[in-house]
């Protein structure tokens, strides 16, 4: 907007603002007057009035207000043309006074101040961004030589002139003039200033595509569409919000397999913890092909992924039980195999995962280490393999939901009967006395659900020693593990009408993983001393 009067009616009981109006010639305007609206050369433009914002007992609607917002700077400024004698800083100052002026300038009593926050905040930026593309248009040193090496293929890119281009940025669209260099043996051309502003091959400024990986990372594209709009003005559409997270988790992808640095050098807990488990994502069609599923007819609707977090716990609570402690825990999760066979050379997929997330958390270096599972074989294939010091503990919570299973089909569910032998069983487990909970299901072998429980019991004998765990002050609960296959997996991958790819979901749990173990600061550096090409 360029300026604007606001005056208020002599009538203070209908308390309705006036009729606002931008002016392109820089003139103040109402509805009590009738102006010509005067374009380039003083020749009539368009009409871009925005209707009055009604008072608090009128306010129906958010259509005005928005209106308002959104004529705020929709026309040309003296910034454009601030005469040399002045001088560029000089004419920039005077306009941002100009239109703040033009915003304040009514009577405190007739304010709705939102309004003026979101006009303000919106011509600010304007201003801003009209500065910072006009002293980007004025410097040509990106032209630096006749021709630069490709950073494709290595070859001489010939330059070709400039190009302007059209970006999106945290200041609005800026459209920037930039030295091209054109390859001919790979046809491919680029422009060596994009690189330096970190655009690379998008059209989203670095902080524009950091906000697309925050709400990429954290809702569905149509929301983070939304919340880009409506929090910083920007309009990314939904199709290019969910490309740009995507594409940047794959970089993290990739970033991860190369950095293998200890998050940190402080001293290490007495005890550290690793957990493994998975949980399954409603995937696509096309993702499903040949894969056996739980479904009445043998089919899949779902892929695991698989996750490894790591954390520590020294507190303690009231009954002196272990404590995770606050801002330890990091993530790593994908839809990677965990299968492996004894001639294989290479681990699985999954396990140079866990291997990876082990290194930069310095697992094995700890005082104690803990592996935590839910009793999967797979989950100790990997424990064995790659950390045969380690403590390995089935999760109390879930060797107890084995003896539920057990007594609801002795009993029947939500008996009394079955409530008590449950209670018997997970006391025995809990004491260590594991011989009685097996000479319990032994009892009941003619049910299939008691064989099963004996079997796994028996299998996993020396790591459901929860006394001597308890006596040692060892964590004995997946509770970290599960609340992250909910919090890192389950929140973002699992919300209605989603079906994913593999490459998709892996990308955005690369990039969610990354942000919630606290580790996307790190990699943003990186990525900006990284060539592109």
């Amino acid at each position: 907007m360029r300026e604007a009067y606001v005056p208020l009616r002599a009538d203070r009981r209908s308390w309705a603002r006036t009729l606002l109006v931008a002016h392109p010639c820089g003139r103040w305007q109402n509805d009590h007057q009738d102006y010509s609206l005067c374009g380039p050369g003083g020749h009539p433009g368009t009409d871009r009035r925005v209707q009055a914002i009604p008072s608090n007992r009128e306010r129906t609607g958010g259509n005005q207000r928005t209106a308002l917002r959104r004529a705020i700077g929709a026309g040309g400024g003296r910034l454009e043309r601030g005469g040399k004698k002045r001088g560029f800083a000089e004419a920039f100052a005077t306009e941002i006074l100009s239109e703040i002026d033009a915003l304040v300038g009514t009577p405190i009593d007739g304010w709705d101040f939102e309004a003026i926050e979101a006009a303000a905040r919106r011509e600010a930026l304007r201003l801003a961004g009209m500065a910072v593309a006009r002293r980007l248009n004025a410097e040509e040193s990106d032209h630096c030589a006749i021709s630069l090496p490709c950073p494709r293929c290595a070859g001489p890119a010939r330059y070709a002139g400039r190009r302007d281009k059209a970006f999106t940025t945290v200041l609005g669209e800026m459209t920037l003039s930039r030295a091209y260099y054109h390859c001919e043996h790979c046809a491919a051309g680029f422009c060596p200033r994009d690189q330096k502003l970190g655009f690379r091959d998008g059209r989203l400024s670095p902080h524009v595509l950091r906000m697309v990986g925050i709400v990429g990372s954290r809702v569905s594209f149509q929301e983070g569409h939304q919340m880009l709009a409506e929090l910083a003005g920007i309009e990314v559409a939904t199709k290019h919000v969910e490309r740009e997270a995507e594409h940047l988790g794959a970089e993290i992808l990739q970033d991860e397999k190369l950095v293998l640095e200890a998050d940190s050098n402080a001293q290490l807990p007495a005890t550290l913890y690793l957990g493994l488990d998975g949980t399954g994502v409603p995937m696509r069609v096309s993702e499903l092909v040949g894969r056996s599923g739980k479904q009445e007819d043998g089919s899949a609707k779902t892929r695991e992924v698989k996750l490894v977090t790591v954390w520590s716990a020294q507190g303690r609570d009231e009954e002196g039980m272990p404590v995770r402690d606050e801002g330890s825990v990091t993530y790593s999760a994908a839809i990677e195999s965990a299968a492996s066979r004894d001639t294989d050379k290479e681990l699985s997929e999954f396990a140079k995962r866990v291997d990876r997330e082990a290194q930069r958390r310095r697992f094995q270096q700890a005082p104690r280490q803990a592996v935590i599972g839910d009793g999967a074989p797979w989950i100790w294939n990997i424990a064995s393999e790659l950390f045969p010091d380690a403590l390995q503990i089935v999760d109390r919570y879930h060797a107890n939901e084995r003896v539920s299973t057990v007594a609801k089909a002795i009993y029947g569910p939500g008996t009394e009967l079955a409530e008590h032998w449950t209670h018997q069983r997970c006391t025995e487990l809990k004491a260590g006395n594991l011989d009685a909970v097996l000479t319990a299901l032994s009892s009941h072998f003619s049910i299939k659900e008691a064989r099963e429980c004996k079997k796994y019991f028996q299998t996993n004998r020396n790591r459901m020693r929860y006394d001597k765990f308890h006596a040692a002050g060892l964590c004995t609960s997946s509770a970290v593990v599960e609340s992250g296959c909910k919090r890192a997996v389950g929140l973002r991958l699992k919300q209605g009408g989603m079906f994913w790819t593999v490459a998709g979901a892996n990308a955005i749990l690369a990039l969610r993983c990354c942000r919630l173990s606290g580790r996307f600061e790190n990699f943003w550096e990186r990525r900006a001393l990284r060539p592109t090409g």
